[in-house]
């Protein structure tokens, strides 16, 4: 499990092609890496992988064709990646609870600077638009925001605000209008979803 709280941004450095997937090496000296164990989970951008070997400032884990074909910004080495270690249950939350499962890409409609912040607009998935509710919270690129607004065709755009400081601390910054994001819904909303279906039934 995961917060959303970006604690480091890191390089993807190198790939290594598998036979069904990539191994990729990431570089991330702002990351403290010394309680982190080999089989250990950190979000990459959303998406949760598990260590596999390490070094002082860099690590490396196996993706899979699987996870490859459902998120956006693993395969190419030089990408940066917002990164979280898992969190402990003792551990202050101070986003929300994440489960580093990307549920669909989105496509940014519009970065734009509002002041001192920045208006981010995204269009999600059409089966990803019922989860979505104003001022309600999701995960884009790892990062746990808040929506202000929730519209469009089907519910499928929504707008977050986002303050100086998640710009600068976060690959966020590098937005614009047509770039694809990795998207995980809250997980209430996907429990309470399945408790209904499932009462249905």
């Amino acid at each position: 499990m995961f917060t959303g709280i970006i604690t480091a941004v890191g390089k993807i450095s190198h790939v290594q092609p598998l036979e069904k997937g990539l191994r990729l090496t990431v570089e991330a000296p702002g990351l403290k890496l010394g309680d982190v164990a080999l089989g250990d989970s950190i979000a990459h951008g959303g998406v949760c992988l598990t260590v596999i070997a390490k070094k002082k400032n860099s690590y490396q884990v196996d993706v899979s064709r699987e996870t490859l074909d459902c998120t956006v910004g693993l395969d190419a080495a030089g990408g940066e990646v917002n990164l979280e270690k898992a969190m402990r249950l003792s551990d202050f939350i101070g986003g929300h609870l994440v489960s580093g499962h990307v549920d669909g890409v989105g496509e940014v409609e519009k970065f734009e600077r509002v002041g001192e912040s920045h208006e981010l607009v995204i269009n999600a998935p059409k089966n990803l638009a019922k989860y979505i509710a104003r001022k309600g919270s999701i995960v884009v690129d790892g990062v746990s925001l808040t929506t202000n607004r929730v519209g469009g065709k089907g519910g499928r755009r929504f707008s977050i605000n986002l303050i100086p400081h998640t710009v600068e601390v976060t690959t966020l910054k590098r937005l614009h209008p047509g770039a694809r994001v990795n998207l995980e819904i809250d997980l209430i909303a996907r429990y309470v979803e399945r408790m209904l279906s499932a009462g249905a039934a």
